[in-house]
C-alpha cells in the first residue's frame, strides 16, 4: 500500500448494514446476531463461486441436526403396527413429564420479596430550599425519583394550591406531590384501623377544592343598582373587567379546574361532596357565575345522573336560571349559557327520566320544560343520530306528562258510564241541538256502541232518547223530530244488516209496552206523535205492531170492553197517526179499536167538527170571499177547541188529507187575491199548524209558498217562518232544502227585477256553510257585497251630517202618506256617503219624540205622530246595508244612557209605540232593546243607594220593564190602540224574540236575571216597582222558552247567578230568592241540589253549604252515581270549593279512621272502596282548579289527621304483607294503590305545610320505600302498583325538599339508604336500576370497580371475600425504574394479588416514537408475557394473521358464536397490557386486575350509554363506521391471544368471500 500524500483527505469508512434501531438481539448474552437480519460481509459463503453453488443454488447447512423431527417420528417406526399409538400408559408419562418441567421451573423461579414500600417523608426546609424544591417540582427534566425521598412541610388548603399554580406545576407531579402530602396527613389515623376510613380525607380534600373555586367565583360579581349621583363604574370593579385581572383569574381557576380532573378520576375528590356542591352552587350563583358552573355541570353530569338525589336539585336549579335568563335585559348576551342549560336538562330526561316526575315542578314549568326538551326543526338526512335523540327525548316527554298529570288528577280519562252518568252525558248531547247545529255531527250512538241494536248500551241509549224525546221534564217541539232523525241515521248506517229493522222495530215495542213514562195519561199525544214519525220514517212496523198484540192475546184493545179491563195500548191504538197507509190495515185497526160492526166511529165524527172550525178560520180557503174579523192567538184557540183537543190520528189525517191539498190550491191561485188577505190567510194556518205540532206540514206549506208567490210581504212572512222554528227544522235536517229553495226563490225573483234583499240573510242563515256549494255561496256573498256598495259607496270625502235636522221635526206634522219615503230617500241621497248619518237620524228622533207630547194633548194624535216616526224609520232601515239596528244599539250604549234618564212618561208612552213597530217590522231586534235599553235599567236599579233619584229613575225602569214584558213574555202585544190587533204582528214578535233565546244572546240574558232579584229585593226602590220586578222574575221562571235555552246552556245559567254572589252583592234574603230562581230554572230532585247553580247560591251559607256536602259523602254511592254527583258539581270555584273539598277530606279521615281499626285486609278495602267514592268526587270538582293553578286554603287540622291516617294504614298494609297468603295480596295491593292515590291527591293542593303534617310525612318516606320493594319483586310483584308507588315516593320526597327550611339541606335525607328484601334475587333489572339511583352510595372508582378479596380455601377453592376499597391517598405513584427486576417496592404489595415468578421477563416499552415498531410486527417480535402459560404462547406464535376480508366481516353481537356452537374467548382486557390506562400512568397501579368480575360487568353495565349527543364522543347508538374501525383495531392488538385461521362458514357465502390460501409447493 502506498503512503497517503500530505493533505490528502482518509478514504471513507467500508459501510456497515446496521439492525433496525427496534429489533432485538436473539439472545441476550450471546452473540448470535438479529432474528430475521443477515447482512452481507467479507468471506461469507455466499461468495464463493464453486459448481455446486451455481449449479444447485446456495443452501446454508442446519444450524441443530433433525431441528424439523420429533421423536414422535422415530416412535411410530419402531411401533409400525401403531399398538401403542393411543397406550393411556404413554399419556401418562407424558403428563408426569410435563408436570416434572414445570415443577423444576416452578422452583428456579425468584421468590418474591416482602413489600418495601414507604410513603416520602415531610421534612421542614427552610424557605429557599422550599422553593428550590418546588422549582424542581415544576422542571420536567427533574425525576420524581429524587424528589420522592422526602417532600416539604408547610403550606396547606388554598396556599398549597395557589403555591403549586404559582410554581406552574405540571398537573401529573402536581397530583403526585399532593398525594404525598395527603398521606403523610392521614399517616397517624391509619394507626387506628377500627375508626379509619381511607375516603375521608376525600372528602376534606374535596371541601378544600371547592371552597377554593368557590371564592374564584366570588370574584365575579355582578353590579348593584348604584346610589344616586355615582356612576357605576364608580363602585363597580370586577375581576373580568380588567385585563391583567382578567388573564391572572383565568390561569388560576383553568389550572384549578385541570388539577380537578385527576383528583375527581381517582377518587382524591369524595364524589358525593363534589357532586353535592356542584348541585348547590348551581342553585345559589348569579347568571355570571352560572356559566362557569354550569360547563363544570356539564362535565361531571355522568356521576350526577347515577343518583335521582342528585339530578332532580340540578333539574331545578337549570329551570330557574333559565327562567331568570328569560326575565333578565343581558338575554342576549347569555345565549351560550342557555344553550348549556338546556343541554343539561335534555341529558337528564335521557338518562334519568325519573327527576322530571314532580307534580309540583312540572305544574310550575311545563311550558318551559317542554320549548327546552325541543329539538330542532332544521334536522337534515344526515342528522339520523340527532333524530333518535330527539326521539328519546320525545317518548321520555310524553311518559313524563302523562305520569305527572296522572299524580295531578289532570285530564282524567272518560269513563265508560252505564247509569246516570251516560244519562247526564247524553242529555247534554240532546239538551245542546239548536239552529246551528250539525245533526249529522252529532254522535248520539257512538262508535263504541258494537254495530248491533241488540247490544245493551244501544238499548240504554234508545231509552234515553225516546224518553226524553217525550216527557214533559224537557222542553221543546223539536224533541221528537231529532230522535226520529238520530234514529234514522243510525238505521240508515246498519242498513247492510238484514234483521236491522226488525231488531229496531222490537226495541220500539219493548220500549213502547214497558217504560212508565208511555203510561203516563199526560204523555199520550207526544208518545202517539212520536210513533207516529217513526212510523211515517220506516223505523216502527204499525201492521207488526197490531199483530203482536193480537197474537199475544192482549185484552182491552177494544172500546166496547169495559175500563176497567183496558189495555193502554188502546189508547196508543186511538192516538198513533199513520200516513201513506193502506185501506186494509186502516180496517183492520178500526175493527180492533171500534168492533167489526162499528158502522160510524168517533173518529168521523170529530174530523166532521175539525173541518168545519178550520173552514170557519180559513174561509178563503174553501172558496169564501171575506176575511174574518182580527184574529188573535187566543181568539184562534177559542174558535177551534175540537181541532186542538183532537187526538193525533184525526190531526194528521185531516190535516194531511185534506187541509194541506187545500192549502196547496189556495196558494197556486193566490196571485189573483190581494196580498192582505193572503198574508192573513198564511199566517192564520201557520198558528193553526203550530198548535197542533204539525211542523212536517207547516214546512211542506212555506216551501210551496214560497216558490209560488209574488207577494214581497208574503216572501217575508215566510221568511219568518224558517227564522222562528229554525230549531225545529235544524231537528229535522231539512235546512239544506230549505237553503236550496230560498237560494233557488232568490234568482228567480232577482231574474223577474223583484227586491227579496232579506232572502240574502236568511239563505245565509239557513246554509250555515254547509248546503250550498262554493259557486252559490260566492254569489250570495258577493250580492250582498254589491248591496252593500250601492247603499253605501265608499268614499274619500264623506259627506258631514249634521247634528240637528229640523225636517225630522216638522214630519210629525206632515200627514201626506209618502212623507216619511220621501224624507228617508232625500236623507239617505244627501248622507250615504257618511257613516254616522243614521245614528245621528235616530238620535233627533229621540229629540223629536220628546217635543210630541207638547205638540198635543191627544193620546191618539201623539201616537199617530209615533207610528209617522215609525214609518220613517223603517224606510230607513231600508236604506242602510246593516239596517239601523246596531246604529240604535250604540246610541242606547253611549249619550243615550243620559237622554233616557230625562225621559217623562208620556214621552216613554211616544216611544214604546216607535220601539214595539220597528221591532215588529224586524228594523230593531229584541237583543238591541234588551241589551241598549233593558239590562241597564235593571243594573241602575240593583245599584240603586241612598243617593237614588226616585222619580226620573223609575220612570225609566218601569218603562224598560213593561218592554221586556212586551218582547219576552206576553203571547200577544199590542204596538197602539189605533192600531188594528193581527195574529201577524204577534208571530212577528215571537219570531224576533227567538233570538233573545240563542246564543250568544241568552248568555247576556241570564247575567241579567240577579239584577232583577237585587232590585226586587232593593229596599231604596220604589214596592210598585219591586212588585213589578217580582212579577217578571216569576213570569221569566215560568217561561218555556227560557227554561228550554237553560237546559241547553246549564253554564251560562251558573255563571250569571254565581257572579253577583261571589262578589258579595247578594244579601241573605235575596239568596234564598236566587237558589228558588235556580232551582226553577232546572228540575227538582238531586240535579237540582248538587247543580253548580245551588252550589253557587249557597256558598254564602256555610250551614247550608255543609249541610248539603254531608248529604253528599255519607252515603255509599255506585261508580256512576259517584261521577254522576262529580259533573254535577263540577265547575264550582272559591268558597264553594274550599268547603267542597275540605268535607270531603273530612268524610275521608272519618271513613279510615272509623272503629274498630281494620284487622283484616278484606275490612281494609272495605273501608277503601268507600272512601273512593267520595275521591271520586273531589277529583272531578277539583280538576278546574288544578288546570288554573288555584292555591286552596284548605283546613289545617284535617290535613293533619289526613296524612297521619294515611300513614298508618301505609304502616298496617306493610305489615299484613308479610303475614298474609297469596289470596289476600292482591287486596292488600289495591288499598295501597288507593292510599298511594289518595296521597297525592292530598299533597297535589300546594299550600302551607305545618310542622306536623311535615313530620308524619317524613315518617312516610321508609314506609312508602318499603312498600315499593315489596311490589317490585317477589309473591306480590306487580309492575303498575311498583310504578305508582315509586311516583308517590318521588312526589312525597320532592314536597318534603320544597317545604324545608334548612339553609343547607342534605341532598339525601329524605331518600332510603339500604335495599333489603329476601326477594332481591327476583328483582328485575329494570326496577333494579330505578331504585338504585335513590341511595347515596355512588359507583365505585374505576380502579377498584368489580375487585375484591379472595383466598383459597384448604380443599383448593376460591373464596371470595369483602370488596376492595378504594385507598387513593396511598396508592402512591411507583417511581423506580422499570428494569425487569421484581423489587416489590411499590404502594401496591405483589401479595395482594398472589403474584409468583414465573423467569419471564417483559420487554420495556420504548418511548421514542422514531423506536414505535410497526402494528404489523408486534406479533412477531414482543412476548408480552405476564403470566401467559407456554402453550398460549406457542398458540399466539404458530398462527397467522386473518384475511383482510375476514376482518372486514366481524359481527358485532354473538362474533364468537357460529353454527359449531362458542369458541373460547380469553378475557379481552389482557394483563400486562402496555396500553396507557385512563386512570393512571403509574404502571404498578394500572397492572391492578380484579380477581372476579361482578354480573353487572358481566352484563354490560361498563358500557353504559353516554347521554352526550351531537359531539362524535359518544351517543345513543354507536357509529357503524366508528364501531367497525374499534373493532378492526381490537382484533389487530389481541393478535397474541386468539386468531381464527378459518373461520365458520358465513350462512350466505355470497356476502363473505375469503381469498383462498395458496397452495404449497
Amino acid at each position: 500500500m502506498k503512503q497517503e500524500k500530505r493533505g490528502q483527505e482518509p478514504p471513507s469508512p467500508i459501510y456497515e448494514s446496521l439492525p433496525p434501531p427496534w429489533l432485538p438481539k436473539s439472545h441476550k448474552s450471546a452473540d448470535v446476531g438479529y432474528p430475521g437480519f443477515h447482512p452481507p460481509r467479507p468471506g461469507q459463503d455466499e461468495d464463493v463461486l464453486s459448481d455446486k453453488h451455481i449449479k444447485d443454488g446456495f443452501l446454508l447447512p442446519l444450524p441443530v441436526p433433525d431441528e424439523h423431527q420429533s421423536a414422535a417420528a422415530i416412535f411410530l417406526q419402531q411401533d409400525a403396527t401403531g399398538g401403542r399409538m393411543f397406550d393411556q400408559n404413554v399419556l401418562a408419562d407424558l403428563e408426569h413429564l410435563m408436570n416434572d418441567i414445570f415443577t423444576r421451573k416452578a422452583d428456579s423461579a425468584v421468590t418474591i420479596q416482602p413489600s418495601t414500600f414507604k410513603i416520602p417523608s415531610r421534612v421542614t426546609m427552610s424557605d429557599t430550599k422550599r422553593q428550590t424544591w418546588f422549582a424542581e417540582l415544576a422542571n420536567p427534566d427533574v425525576p420524581l425519583s429524587k424528589l420522592g425521598k422526602s417532600v416539604p412541610h408547610g403550606a396547606k388548603g388554598h396556599d398549597l394550591l395557589d403555591l403549586l399554580h404559582t410554581n406552574n406545576v405540571a398537573i401529573p407531579r402536581a397530583v403526585w406531590f399532593l398525594r404525598v402530602f395527603g398521606a403523610n396527613e392521614t399517616a397517624g389515623l391509619r394507626n387506628k384501623p377500627s375508626s379509619y376510613n381511607p375516603t375521608q380525607y376525600s372528602v376534606d380534600w374535596a371541601m378544600v377544592v371547592t371552597s377554593y373555586i368557590k371564592k374564584q367565583l366570588a370574584d365575579i360579581a355582578l353590579p348593584r343598582a348604584p346610589r344616586p349621583g355615582m356612576n357605576i363604574k364608580q363602585i363597580f370593579k370586577g375581576v373580568l373587567s380588567d385585563a391583567e385581572n382578567r388573564d391572572r383569574w383565568v390561569s388560576r381557576f383553568t389550572y384549578c379546574l385541570k388539577l380537578l380532573r385527576p383528583f375527581y378520576d381517582e377518587g382524591l375528590v369524595d364524589h358525593r361532596t363534589f357532586l353535592t356542591w356542584i348541585v348547590l352552587q348551581m342553585a345559589a350563583c348569579n347568571l355570571a357565575q352560572a356559566g362557569f358552573v354550569a360547563h363544570l355541570a356539564d362535565e361531571y353530569l355522568d356521576g350526577v345522573l347515577e343518583k335521582r338525589p342528585l339530578a332532580k336539585p340540578l333539574l331545578d336549579a337549570c329551570i330557574a336560571k333559565l327562567n331568570e335568563i328569560r326575565t333578565t335585559s343581558a338575554q342576549g348576551h347569555l345565549n351560550k349559557l342557555e344553550e348549556i342549560l338546556k343541554s343539561l336538562i335534555q341529558r337528564i330526561c335521557v338518562a334519568l327520566p325519573d327527576a322530571f316526575v314532580s307534580p309540583g315542578a312540572w305544574l310550575a314549568h311545563s311550558s318551559l320544560l317542554c320549548s327546552a326538551l325541543a329539538g330542532p326543526t332544521d334536522s337534515g338526512p344526515s342528522d339520523c343520530r340527532r333524530r333518535d335523540f330527539q326521539q328519546l327525548i320525545s317518548d321520555n316527554l310524553i311518559d313524563i306528562q302523562r305520569r305527572n298529570d296522572a299524580m295531578l288528577f289532570r285530564n282524567l280519562p272518560p269513563r265508560k258510564l252505564e247509569r246516570l252518568g251516560s244519562l247526564v252525558v247524553d242529555i247534554q248531547i240532546l239538551n245542546s241541538i239548536c239552529n246551528s247545529t250539525d245533526m249529522s255531527t252529532i254522535s248520539f250512538f257512538s262508535s263504541q256502541i258494537p254495530d248491533c241494536t241488540s247490544s245493551s248500551s244501544f238499548v240504554d241509549k234508545l231509552d234515553t232518547l225516546l224518553t226524553w224525546a217525550v216527557t214533559p221534564l224537557q222542553y221543546g217541539s223539536h224533541r221528537p223530530y231529532a230522535a226520529v232523525t238520530l234514529l234514522r241515521a243510525y238505521h240508515e248506517r246498519n242498513a247492510r244488516r238484514e234483521l236491522s229493522s226488525v231488531t229496531l222495530h222490537d226495541h220500539l215495542f219493548d220500549w213502547l209496552d214497558s217504560k212508565p213514562v208511555v203510561r203516563e195519561a199526560g204523555n199520550l199525544r207526544a208518545v202517539a206523535g212520536l210513533f207516529g214519525k217513526l212510523i211515517k220514517n220506516g223505523l216502527f212496523d204499525y201492521a207488526a205492531y197490531v199483530q203482536r198484540l193480537v197474537a199475544r192475546g192482549e185484552e182491552g184493545l177494544s172500546l166496547s170492553e169495559p175500563d176497567e179491563t183496558a189495555s193502554f195500548h188502546r189508547n196508543l191504538l186511538r192516538w198513533i197517526p199513520l200516513q201513506n197507509t193502506t185501506s186494509s190495515l186502516l180496517n183492520q185497526r178500526k175493527v180492533i179499536v171500534y168492533g167489526a160492526r162499528a158502522r160510524q166511529t168517533p173518529e168521523d165524527v170529530c174530523e166532521r167538527e175539525m173541518r168545519r172550525e178550520i173552514r170557519a178560520i180559513l174561509p178563503l180557503v174553501f172558496g169564501g170571499d171575506t176575511l174574518p174579523p182580527s184574529v188573535s192567538m187566543s181568539s184562534l184557540r177559542t174558535s177551534c177547541p175540537t181541532v186542538l183537543s183532537a187526538p193525533c190520528f184525526e190531526q194528521v189525517r185531516t190535516i194531511k188529507q185534506w187541509l194541506l191539498p187545500n192549502l196547496h190550491k189556495f196558494t197556486s191561485g193566490s196571485q189573483s187575491l190581494d196580498e192582505i188577505s193572503t198574508l192573513k190567510t198564511y199566517s192564520t194556518a201557520v198558528e193553526l199548524l203550530r198548535y197542533t205540532h204539525s211542523y212536517g206540514s207547516l214546512l211542506e206549506l212555506s216551501l210551496s209558498v214560497l216558490s209560488q208567490t209574488s207577494h214581497a210581504e208574503l216572501l217575508t212572512a215566510v221568511g219568518e217562518v224558517f227564522h222562528r222554528f229554525a230549531t225545529i227544522w235544524t231537528a229535522m235536517n231539512a235546512t239544506g232544502t230549505i237553503a236550496s229553495t230560498l237560494y233557488s226563490t232568490y234568482l228567480l225573483w232577482r231574474t223577474q227585477g223583484g227586491k227579496a234583499r232579506s232572502l240574502l240573510t236568511l239563505i245565509t242563515e239557513m246554509d250555515h256553510g254547509r248546503q250550498l256549494d262554493a259557486t252559490a255561496k260566492t254569489q250570495v256573498e258577493n250580492e250582498i257585497a254589491a248591496f252593500t256598495n250601492a247603499l253605501a259607496p265608499k268614499t274619500d270625502h264623506p259627506e258631514t251630517v249634521p247634528l240637528v235636522m229640523p225636517e225630522i221635526l216638522l214630519l210629525a206634522e206632515d200627514s201626506k202618506p209618502d212623507a216619511p219615503s220621501i224624507l228617508a230617500n232625500s236623507l239617505w241621497y244627501r248622507y250615504r256617503t257618511s257613516g254616522d248619518w243614521a245614528w245621528k237620524v235616530w238620535d233627533n228622533i229621540v229629540a223629536s219624540l220628546r217635543q210630541v207630547p207638547v205638540m198635543s194633548e191627544d193620546h191618539e194624535r201623539r201616537h199617530t205622530y209615533a207610528l209617522r216616526y215609525g214609518q220613517f224609520l223603517l224606510n230607513v232601515d231600508h236604506y242602510l246595508p246593516g239596517g239601523i239596528d246596531n246604529d240604535v244599539l250604540q246610541w242606547f250604549l253611549g249619550t243615550g244612557k243620559s237622554e233616557l234618564l230625562g225621559l217623562t212618561p208620556e214621552t216613554w208612552n211616544v216611544l214604546r209605540v216607535v220601539l214595539l213597530f220597528l221591532c215588529v217590522h224586524g228594523a230593531l231586534s229584541t237583543t238591541t232593546l234588551l241589551q241598549g235599553l233593558v239590562y241597564p235599567a235593571w243594573r241602575l236599579g240593583a245599584d240603586a243607594g241612598p243617593l237614588y233619584q226616585t222619580q226620573n229613575m223609575e220612570t225609566f225602569i218601569q218603562a224598560a220593564s213593561e218592554l221586556f214584558d212586551a218582547l219576552v213574555l206576553q203571547e200577544e202585544c199590542f204596538i197602539s190602540s189605533i192600531v188594528p190587533q193581527e195574529l201577524l204582528d204577534a208571530q212577528r214578535i215571537h219570531t224576533w224574540r227567538q233570538d233573545a233565546f240563542r246564543e250568544p244572546h241568552f248568555t247576556l240574558l241570564a247575567s241579567n236575571i240577579p239584577n232583577l232579584v237585587l232590585l226586587e229585593h232593593n229596599n231604596v226602590v220604589s214596592d210598585e216597582l219591586r212588585g213589578v220586578a217580582r212579577d217578571l222574575r216569576l213570569r221569566t221562571c215560568r217561561s218555556r222558552d227560557i227554561r228550554q235555552s237553560c237546559y241547553r246552556n246549564l253554564d251560562a245559567v251558573r255563571r250569571g247567578f254565581e257572579h253577583p254572589i261571589q262578589s258579595g252583592m247578594v244579601a241573605e234574603n235575596a239568596l234564598r230568592t236566587a237558589h228558588t230562581d235556580v232551582n226553577s230554572f232546572l228540575s227538582t230532585g238531586i240535579s237540582s241540589v248538587l247543580s253548580p247553580c245551588t252550589l253557587a247560591a249557597t256558598a254564602g251559607a256555610s250551614a247550608s253549604l255543609d249541610k248539603m256536602t254531608s248529604l253528599i259523602f255519607h252515603h255509599s254511592m255506585a261508580s256512576e252515581e259517584a261521577y254522576f254527583i262529580a259533573e254535577m258539581a263540577r265547575g264550582v270555584d272559591g268558597p264553594v270549593a274550599i268547603k267542597f273539598i275540605n268535607n270531603g277530606f273530612k268524610s275521608i279521615v272519618d271513613i279510615l279512621n272509623r272503629s274498630p281499626t281494620p284487622s283484616t285486609p278484606e275490612s281494609l278495602l272495605v273501608r277503601v272502596g268507600r272512601a273512593g267514592e267520595v275521591l271520586r268526587v273531589l277529583s272531578h270538582v277539583s280538576e278546574p282548579l288544578r288546570e288554573e293553578g288555584t292555591v286552596l286554603d284548605l283546613d289545617v287540622s284535617t290535613q293533619e289527621r289526613l296524612v297521619k291516617i294515611i300513614l298508618e294504614s301505609f304502616q298496617f298494609a306493610n305489615a299484613a304483607f308479610s303475614k298474609t297468603t297469596d289470596q289476600s295480596l292482591r287486596v292488600i295491593t289495591e288499598a295501597v294503590i288507593f292510599l298511594a292515590r289518595l296521597l297525592q291527591f292530598d299533597l297535589g293542593f300546594f299550600g302551607i305545610r305545618t310542622t306536623p303534617f311535615g313530620e308524619t310525612c317524613e315518617k312516610m318516606t321508609p314506609v312508602l320505600f318499603d312498600l315499593v320493594v315489596i311490589h317490585a319483586c317477589g309473591p306480590a310483584q306487580d309492575a303498575v302498583a311498583f310504578a305508582l308507588i315509586l311516583d308517590t315516593l318521588y312526589f312525597l320526597i320532592d314536597d318534603l325538599f320544597l317545604h324545608s327550611k334548612t339553609s343547607s339541606p342534605d341532598l339525601f335525607k329524605y331518600y332510603p339508604t339500604k335495599l333489603q328484601s329476601p326477594h332481591l334475587h327476583s328483582l328485575p333489572s329494570s326496577h333494579r336500576v330505578r331504585l338504585l339511583t335513590l341511595f347515596p352510595h355512588l359507583r365505585p372508582n374505576a380502579v377498584v370497580q368489580d375487585l375484591a378479596h379472595a383466598h383459597r380455601d384448604s380443599t383448593g377453592l376460591l373464596v371470595y371475600g369483602a370488596p376492595v376499597q378504594n385507598r387513593p391517598w396511598e396508592w402512591i405513584e411507583n417511581l423506580d425504574k422499570d428494569d425487569g427486576i421484581i423489587r416489590n417496592n411499590a404502594s401496591l404489595s405483589l401479595e395482594l394479588f398472589g403474584a409468583k415468578a414465573t423467569g419471564d421477563h417483559l420487554i420495556g416499552y420504548v418511548h421514542d416514537e422514531e423506536r414505535c415498531m410497526p402494528t404489523r410486527l408486534e406479533g412477531v417480535f414482543e412476548d408480552q408475557l405476564t403470566a401467559e402459560s407456554v402453550f398460549r404462547r406457542d398458540w399466539r406464535e404458530t398462527r397467522l394473521p386473518a384475511h383482510s376480508d375476514v376482518r372486514a366481516g366481524v359481527r358485532g353481537v354473538g362474533e364468537e358464536s357460529d353454527e359449531l356452537g362458542t369458541l373460547p374467548a380469553f378475557g379481552l382486557q389482557k394483563p400486562g397490557s402496555r396500553r396507557a390506562s385512563p386512570a393512571s400512568s403509574v404502571r404498578s397501579r394500572g397492572s391492578v386486575s380484579s380477581v372476579r368480575r361482578s354480573p353487572g360487568s358481566l352484563s354490560g353495565n361498563r358500557s353504559a350509554v353516554s347521554t352526550r349527543e351531537g359531539t362524535g364522543e359518544s351517543g345513543i347508538g354507536p357509529d357503524p363506521a366508528a364501531e367497525r374501525k374499534r373493532k378492526a383495531s381490537a382484533s389487530v392488538d389481541d393478535d397474541d391471544e386468539v386468531e381464527i385461521i378459518k373461520g365458520p362458514v358465513p350462512a350466505n357465502p355470497k356476502k363473505l368471500k375469503v381469498k383462498p390460501k395458496p397452495k404449497k409447493k
